[in-house]
């Protein structure tokens, strides 16, 4: 009885000991309502981007989902070819993707996708790739926001005054 005791003890020791596997839970959450996305790794804020989602007539789903699979280079077969950088496809043909649309982000724009600057797309891309689809959980949920009137978007670049300058000081001379 002794040795069964002690062989217990051995399994239990070397059972705690052994190695994890290393790979991280990542959570994906991106709220639909407010054009943001965040992602936690072991319950830790890593990222906070700005996303575009489904315009009016476009929703992206909520839902709770697995990444299907990723594409490092993916082109729409559905919207005019259309470059997807750093596809995690997550819903059939949804996917999170890098947009070169980068002055439309934080509002809705896109046909279904979730929207991300290349370099967040390539950094959230390289971290799923890593820890695995498997430890992947991505979370969509809100409503499409109303769409903003141009007059009350916040301007990017200041505005020029596009007359010919001789209309503005006269005619040199």
């Amino acid at each position: 009885m002794r040795h069964l005791g002690c062989a217990l003890a051995f399994l239990v020791t070397a059972a705690l000991a052994a190695p994890s596997t290393g790979y991280a839970n990542i959570l994906i959450t991106v709220d639909k309502s407010a054009q943001q996305m965040s992602v936690l790794v072991d319950g830790v804020a890593r990222y906070h981007f700005a996303v575009s989602t489904g315009r009016a007539g476009y929703s992206t789903p909520n839902g709770s989902y697995r990444p299907q699979w990723l594409a490092r280079s993916w082109f729409s077969k559905k919207y005019y070819n259309s470059p997807m950088p750093h596809s995690i496809f997550f819903h059939g043909g949804y996917a999170i993707h890098g947009s070169y649309e980068i002055s439309r982000l934080g509002g809705p724009a896109s046909h279904g996708c979730i929207r991300l600057h290349p370099r967040n797309a390539s950094a959230l891309y390289a971290l799923v790739q890593h820890e695995g689809l498997g430890a992947t959980t991505i979370v969509v949920h809100g409503s499409t926001p109303a769409v903003r009137s141009p007059s009350m978007r916040p301007r990017l670049q200041p505005e020029f005054d596009q007359r010919p300058p001789w209309t503005v000081y006269g005619y040199p001379g």
